[in-house]
């Protein structure tokens, strides 16, 4: 998908936006739907999970959107917002919160980007996520 133009971002816009971008997810085996938006160089880019029958080999939402971003050029990522819909309300922040492979992709792809994760009231850094990253 190419990037929309995108002002100044909304914690509440970007969460509602990677929400309904999760409808569009395709998760035939978890059935656990997760949406992404990464803003990058002022657009907005999106992305879902992407299940198949060789689990390993599934995409999860938040590297489909990284890949869109940088896909169309974009390279400065300021902002991810993710969203597991499918999650009970009274999960705890481990079910919502990105795996450790979408962890190392924001390490090295958006080490400056905020990150906001529904469901979580505050906002986090790549560090608060994971803290003894790999690195260049």
């Amino acid at each position: 998908m190419t990037g929309e133009q995108f002002g100044v971002p909304e914690r509440a816009a970007l969460l509602e936006l990677a929400r309904t971008t999760a409808l569009q997810a395709y998760a035939p085996y978890s059935h656990f739907r997760v949406g992404a938006v990464v803003v990058a160089d002022g657009q907005l880019y999106r992305g879902v999970n992407v299940e198949i029958s060789s689990y390993g080999l599934t995409l999860c939402a938040e590297r489909a959107a990284l890949a869109s971003a940088l896909s169309a050029g974009a390279r400065r990522i300021t902002h991810v917002a993710v969203a597991c819909i499918d999650v009970p309300p009274a999960a705890p922040a481990s079910a919502r919160t990105p795996c450790g492979a979408c962890r190392q992709w924001l390490a090295d792809l958006a080490p400056q980007a905020t990150i906001y994760i529904d469901g979580l009231e505050e906002s986090f850094t790549v560090g608060d996520l994971l803290p003894y990253a790999f690195g260049l």
